[in-house]
């Protein structure tokens, strides 16, 4: 094999490997996600992000804007929960949510809403949300 032909197949190499894995948008995926923002931001629950706690609208709008900035990192709603709203993207803390006193991982209670919504059902986890 030609000195070329090698470098060849390097460069090409290294270009493949060097661009991100991209996930391809399922039908509906968008519309499951909107849903899941919207439900966070209607929840009446406390969002606990990096230790500091922020109303569920602010949560929301966190969530929506890693979306907006990595959306092609989630081709799921699935996707979007584990790879973009589990966790910070800084120091890689879990967000966690705190429903009455109760506190559990964002990405639990995020699925359960996604199965809920799936299942036919608007609620989601917390179906008594709590008043602010």
């Amino acid at each position: 094999m030609s000195i070329g032909r090698l470098l060849g197949i390097c460069l090409l190499l290294g270009s493949v490997l060097s661009h991100p894995v991209r996930a391809e948008a399922e039908p509906g995926a968008d519309a499951e996600i909107q849903y899941l923002l919207n439900r966070v931001a209607t929840s009446g629950c406390d969002f606990v992000r990096n230790g500091s706690v922020h109303s569920p609208e602010e949560a929301a709008d966190h969530l929506r804007l890693k979306y907006e900035r990595g959306s092609r990192y989630a081709g799921t709603a699935e996707q979007f929960i584990d790879r973009l709203a589990s966790q910070s993207s800084w120091t890689g803390k879990p967000y966690t949510i705190n429903c009455g006193g109760k506190t559990e991982l964002a990405g639990t209670w995020l699925h359960e809403a996604l199965t809920a919504y799936r299942a036919g059902g608007t609620a989601g986890p917390d179906k008594a949300a709590n008043a602010r």
